[in-house]
C-alpha cells in the first residue's frame, strides 16, 4: 500500500501559489510568481530527487497537471525530465477528457477522495503530489495526505492562496528537518494519528 506525500513550497505566511515562474498563476490577481525559483540551490535539488529515485507515481489536480504536461516533455534530457516523464500520473479533474495528452496519464473517475483512497489500497508505490492546493486540502480534509514535505521560503507576500485555509485542526509531527543553502527550510511532517 502507498503513501499520498504532498511536497509543497510555502511562504512564512503560507502562500503556496506560483512558485515557479512569473506567469505560472496569475489567479486572483496574483503578481508574484516565481519566487521560488530565486532559492533553488543543491540540497533541495537532493531532498526533490530522494523523493523522485524510488517507486512512486504523480498525482495532479488539473491545474498543475496542465502545467506539468507543457513543459516537461519539452525540456532536455535530465533526471527530472525522465522521471516525470516516465511515471504514471493519476490526475483530478471534472473538465479533461481522456486521452490525456501526457504520457502515461491517466484521468481519476467520480469522486476524487474515493479514487485516491482506492489508489492507495491498489498501488504499492507512492502517491506524490506537487503544488495541486485545491486536491491537498481535499485529500487533508479526508485524512488521505500520509506525509507534507514543505519547503518553506523565508519570504512573505502577504497574499495569494495559501495551503492551509485556516478551518483546519491536525496535530502533525514533524519527522525531519534539513535547512538549504538558500535560507529554505524543508520539513517533512506526518498526521500523528498515522506513523
Amino acid at each position: 500500500m502507498g503513501k499520498v506525500i504532498a511536497i509543497e513550497h510555502l511562504t512564512l505566511d503560507g502562500v503556496m501559489q506560483a512558485p515557479g515562474h512569473p506567469e505560472e498563476d496569475p489567479r486572483d490577481g496574483f503578481r508574484h510568481g516565481g519566487w521560488a525559483s530565486l532559492r533553488q540551490d543543491p540540497v533541495m535539488q537532493e531532498v526533490m530527487g530522494a523523493r523522485m529515485s524510488s517507486a512512486w507515481a504523480l498525482l495532479a489536480g488539473r491545474t498543475t497537471y496542465e502545467r506539468f504536461a507543457a513543459f516537461w516533455p519539452k525540456q532536455e534530457a535530465n533526471p527530472f525530465t525522465e522521471a516525470l516523464n516516465r511515471v504514471e500520473k493519476y490526475v483530478a479533474s471534472s473538465t479533461l477528457a481522456e486521452p490525456l495528452p501526457w504520457e502515461n496519464s491517466f484521468l481519476l473517475k467520480g469522486d476524487v477522495t474515493d479514487a485516491v483512497a482506492a489508489l492507495k489500497e491498489e498501488l504499492p508505490e507512492n502517491l506524490v503530489v506537487f503544488g495541486s492546493g485545491v486536491l491537498v486540502r481535499a485529500l487533508m480534509a479526508r485524512g488521505l495526505v500520509d506525509e507534507l514535505v514543505l519547503l518553506i521560503h523565508p519570504l512573505v507576500l502577504g497574499e495569494g492562496r495559501r495551503l492551509f485555509s485556516g478551518s483546519e485542526s491536525e496535530e502533525l509531527e514533524l519527522v525531519d528537518s534539513v535547512a538549504t543553502t538558500a535560507g529554505v527550510i524543508v520539513a517533512t511532517y506526518r498526521p500523528e494519528t498515522r506513523g
